[in-house]
């Protein structure tokens, strides 16, 4: 029985050397794989390749930045016309556009109050002279008696008075009589100027006051150029800057003006101050209302002109890349920047002349990395 159970019995598993090392092996190389990978990491950041960059040298240079801004063409002088006196308007000749020469008549009130005036004053003249008529004859026959001793001096003093007194009602009849022709005059509308009309308040049959304002003429002549500035713009502009005038929808067509009026207060509106800039012998192609452009320099200043790809950030704050000419590393360095124009950036304070800065390919470097400035030794 005991040899037949232990020859069913199973014999002993013997493990093969071959496959217990097998684990321990692939751990080893698999270490050894990432420290190699590891390594090669290490020095392929220690070995950078340079980046090929582009550098411009600083140079102090003068700056005036040139504004531009859009305004409109006006007239120097705006009339309101209107009529002396009252009335019911009658007839209205005129447009607003149209162009009028001086002594025009441009409107006209019905005349029949101002007629009823005159004649009532022709009759009060008429009367006056008849009296100054018969005081003159009456004052010459007592002349021709106090002669010849027929007559006192009483009545003669008397007869010079009344001589006197009608005198002096015919004067105040002719001077009724004027107004009354000057009044019916005033039914008239004419043009002091030559100009054109901007605006129109009346129409015929509507019932117009002395000095109500009718018409509104822009008189020929020089025109002006009318600007809303920001105020900063105005305390850097020099005090009489010449003016460069372009028309907007054709730059073909310029003139050059002057500041002629710079208005006093700022508009609560807006937050800008009215700047009217004259325009002697104003081209014919810039008319009333046309809208035009208006670029003029500012007060010269001394900073470095740079592109405006040079800028970069550092800490949050403007900065520019400075290259090491000696080792061709580069760093950041803060600038002060005075202001942006179109393509280039006008640096203040951060710099010094001399100094090599990045212009571009300043996207791709870190601080400390090295450079290859294009274009060097050809």
């Amino acid at each position: 029985m005991s040899r037949n159970a232990t020859s069913s019995a199973s014999p002993p598993l013997v493990k093969s050397p071959g496959l217990l090392c097998f684990p321990a092996v692939s751990m080893v190389a698999c270490t050894a794989l990432m420290l190699l990978a590891g390594c090669q990491k290490q020095e392929a950041a220690d070995g950078k390749l340079p980046v090929m960059v582009r550098t411009e040298t600083v140079a102090m240079s003068d700056y005036a930045p040139r504004t531009s801004l859009t305004g409109v063409i006006a007239a120097r002088t705006l009339n309101n016309l209107s009529f002396r006196v009252g009335g019911r308007v009658a007839e209205r000749l005129v447009d607003v556009g149209q162009h009028v020469e001086k002594g025009a008549v441009l409107a006209r009130i019905d005349p029949q109050e101002q007629e009823s005036d005159l004649r009532s004053a022709q009759a009060d003249l008429d009367a006056a002279q008849a009296q100054l008529t018969q005081a003159a004859a009456a004052f010459e026959r007592q002349k021709t008696l106090l002669a010849q001793g027929f007559t006192t001096r009483r009545d003669y003093d008397a007869a010079d008075q009344a001589l006197k007194v009608a005198q002096g009602s015919v004067d105040a009849a002719q001077s009724a009589f004027a107004n009354a022709q000057q009044n019916l005059s005033f039914t008239e509308l004419k043009a002091g100027a030559a100009g054109v009309i901007t605006a129109r308040q009346v129409e015929t049959g509507q019932v117009v006051q002395a000095a109500q304002t009718v018409f509104t003429v822009a008189e020929d002549g020089d025109r002006d150029a009318v600007f809303n500035v920001q105020e900063t713009l105005v305390a850097r502009t020099p005090a009489s800057p010449a003016v460069t005038i372009t028309l907007l929808s054709d730059p073909q067509v310029r003139a050059t003006g002057e500041v002629r009026e710079i208005s006093p207060v700022v508009d609560p509106a807006s937050g800008s101050i009215r700047v009217k800039v004259g325009i002697p012998d104003t081209p014919a192609g810039m008319p009333l209302g046309a809208a035009v452009v208006g670029s003029v320099s500012a007060k010269p200043t001394k900073a470095i002109l740079l592109p405006w790809q040079a800028l970069t950030s550092s800490a949050g704050k403007p900065a520019v890349w400075v290259v090491d000419l000696s080792t061709k590393a580069v760093t950041t360095a803060p600038v002060e920047v005075l202001a942006f124009d179109s393509g280039t950036v006008a640096i203040a304070n951060g710099l010094n002349e001399g100094q090599s800065i990045v212009t571009a390919g300043g996207q791709l470097l870190s601080p400390g990395q090295t450079v290859e400035i294009a274009g060097a030794g050809q």
